[in-house]
């Protein structure tokens, strides 16, 4: 696996210094024909990534096109897609470069979507500039997909070790394919376009970080409390919210350091679990007033046989009475670790049969 992720950005790096010169037409970060999707924020220079799944995506004639990018730590990787179809993956470098994204297609038109998938905690990116080839031609930016939808979750929804294949459950930034979660299929299954506002480890009453969902919700740069995302950016049709897996674990815990310092000696009562689900999803109609607000869980531990967890919810949202509000758990998959590629499949599968059921777009 490392290899093959040294290969790729070795061929994305060197193709970079050899077609540098012949490229002329520049897209600056704040040029209108780049399509944004995602909690991004444009500076005068750049566009900050952050979040799993902000993306940047041009229609342009030629074949081929770079981009000039700069990461935080020299963590994250981005996968290409273009006219629909995975042709790249690049890990970023720490130095200001250009990056080959995509080279020797048929000429013609192409829709070229550069999609972060690896999670906030890996460092922010600087995107400054698409270049494209000198004999191509840039196009007015894609149509935005008519469907939105927007998941708040934890490492399941940020596709965490979902590329690990040796059974180890590393989520570190190459096995972790945010590309590849049950969310992303789910969201492209229906043609949606897609926002994820998650991190790993997250939970509701507690994390295993000195953050909780209902403290970061609402940022727009996930590292700074007092960066605030501006909910009338984007508005979606559909909210799904996958969160309590990592409650469920740490409120067992009461040597963790989080537990102390969010419980002290004592471990919640059910009541406390309850009222705070509640409230979070109160915070969620409150910025979403007509979103259909879908509260489910799994597929974890959290959803084995005899968890209390499902019903915890199932009473928060009942409390609330609002019809725009569902739950549905996605059976625990009972395998180790979290969910693989194969995995995350299941769980989109078992989510687009639900949104069909209960959700009118």
């Amino acid at each position: 696996m490392r290899k093959l992720y040294g290969l790729i950005f070795f061929i994305a790096f060197t193709g970079a210094l050899t077609n540098c010169s012949a490229q002329s037409v520049i897209l600056k970060s704040k040029d209108q024909r780049i399509r944004y999707t995602g909690r991004i924020n444009h500076t005068d220079e750049a566009a900050e990534f952050y979040w799993t799944g902000s993306s940047a995506k041009i229609t342009f004639s030629g074949t081929g096109a770079s981009a000039l990018m700069q990461d935080e730590r020299g963590e994250n990787y981005y996968t290409i897609i273009v006219d629909g179809n995975v042709v790249n993956t690049i890990h970023l470098d720490n130095t200001k470069q250009v990056y080959t994204l995509a080279e020797n297609l048929p000429a013609g038109k192409h829709v070229l979507e550069l999609f972060k998938r690896t999670e906030w905690d890996k460092g922010k990116t600087w995107f400054y500039q698409f270049n494209l080839a000198k004999d191509a031609g840039a196009m007015s930016a894609p149509e935005p997909k008519k469907r939105k939808i927007e998941f708040f979750g934890n490492s399941i929804t940020c596709g965490y070790a979902d590329e690990d294949t040796t059974g180890q459950d590393r989520g570190s930034a190459p096995y972790e394919n945010g590309y590849l979660s049950y969310a992303a299929i789910t969201a492209r299954h229906f043609d949606a376009q897609y926002v994820c506002t998650s991190k790993s480890g997250i939970g509701v009453t507690i994390s295993w970080f000195p953050l909780i969902m209902p403290e970061m919700y609402n940022r727009l740069d996930p590292t700074d409390p007092t960066s605030i995302w501006d909910f009338k950016k984007y508005t979606p049709d559909v909210v799904v919210i996958n969160l309590f897996q990592n409650d469920s674990w740490l409120t067992k815990m009461p040597d963790n350091q989080q537990f102390k310092d969010r419980f002290g000696t004592k471990a919640p009562e059910p009541e406390l679990m309850v009222k705070a689900y509640r409230d979070f999803v109160k915070n969620i109609r409150k910025v979403y007033p007509k979103a259909q607000i879908l509260c489910i869980l799994g597929s974890m531990d959290a959803t084995k046989q005899g968890s209390p967890w499902p019903g915890y919810i199932e009473k928060a949202v009942g409390a609330l009475n609002d019809k725009g509000i569902y739950t549905h758990f996605i059976p625990y998959k009972n395998t180790p670790g979290h969910p693989s590629i194969k995995e995350q499949q299941a769980m989109a599968d078992d989510l687009i049969a639900f949104i069909d059921k209960a959700v009118k777009w």
